[in-house]
């Protein structure tokens, strides 16, 4: 059975951990992940504020007696109210994603909770440990939705050669079968966190027709852009983009995105007509190169349980056929 220090820190069987996607993975989907043995994950970011991430912890609870967590894109003005609530709540772990998590730290350590930070360089990694963090999550370029421009490959190394002496290294990015995380494990990390794979799950909290447009697409159907960012007026830092499905928008406005600001309202009238109309053509749909890995939606469990055993499979046969 594949298990790593990671899974006796987190008190779970599997090194697995879904994303904490923004509104979309729930408290369903993060018990869901719990009682199949991985480590779930609420995305705490959301429209619904402060509110909406209690009531998902709380469903959570109501699903599952396992440890999980909750994320958040904690450059965000809202962030402090938010976190508030899950210290409040006291889940088991909280990640930071696109700030220094250094102001966090010791509000979570004091409640009894891990704190985990996700990191596009070795330097962040750095700053990330000497901040205190519990885990540190390298997330590279081929990861869905926001993140930066290192491959995951070259970047998990890196980071594990820089902090994997003291800090246990999740891999992000681009992972959707067994055999990444295989491959992660193989390359020093203790567990992977996977968003794509798990958007194609059946507790999936998005649209449906955005998880159909994910199972229909291929590692060649991505692109990174700012479009979505601008229309809603979402300020990551510079260095960081955001990987989409490609459609009709995102290609009419390339290299055109300061024009948004000035229509913005329009543009945001636009994209609730294409999600509702439920039109891939305009609607921003987040995916990673994973999409590729996805072509169908199961229950989350399932998705556990297959990706161990196909990496169980993988470790123990590719290296005798490599070796023999």
């Amino acid at each position: 059975m594949i298990h790593t220090p990671l899974c006796d820190l987190l008190g779970v069987q599997y090194p697995i951990l879904n994303a904490s996607m923004s509104e979309t993975a729930t408290g369903r989907l993060a018990a869901a992940v719990s009682n199949a043995g991985g480590f779930g994950m609420i995305g705490g970011t959301s429209s619904g504020g402060a509110e909406w991430v209690r009531e998902q912890i709380r469903i959570a609870r109501s699903l599952t007696d396992r440890p999980f967590g909750v994320g958040f894109i904690s450059c965000f003005p809202e962030i402090d109210e938010l976190v508030e609530v899950a210290l409040d709540e006291r889940v088991h772990a909280i990640n930071h994603s696109f700030a220094d998590p250094a102001r966090f730290v010791p509000a979570a350590h004091d409640a009894g909770i891990k704190v985990f930070a996700m990191v596009q360089t070795v330097a962040l990694a750095e700053q990330a440990v000497a901040s205190g963090v519990d885990v540190v999550i390298a997330q590279g370029g081929e990861a869905g939705g926001h993140g930066g421009h290192l491959g995951t490959f070259a970047l998990l190394p890196s980071v594990v050669d820089a902090v994997g002496a003291r800090t246990p290294v999740i891999a992000a990015g681009g992972i959707g079968d067994g055999r990444g995380l295989a491959a992660a494990l193989l390359l020093g990390a203790q567990g992977v966190w996977m968003g794509t794979r798990f958007v194609a799950s059946e507790e999936w909290g998005g649209e449906r027709f955005k998880q159909q447009a994910v199972a229909d697409s291929t590692a060649d159907d991505t692109t990174t852009t700012t479009v979505y960012d601008e229309i809603w007026a979402e300020h990551f830092p510079p260095e960081i983009s955001h990987r989409v499905l490609k459609n009709d928008l995102v290609e009419r406005m390339r290299g055109k995105e300061s024009e948004i600001a000035a229509k913005r309202n329009e543009f945001q009238a636009e994209q609730a007509v294409a999600t509702k109309g439920e039109n891939r053509r305009i609607a921003g749909i987040s995916a990673g190169l994973a999409a590729g890995l996805v072509d169908s939606t199961l229950p989350a469990g399932e998705i556990v349980r297959q990706i161990i055993a196909e990496a169980e499979m993988v470790l123990r046969n590719r290296p005798a056929e490599l070796l023999g």
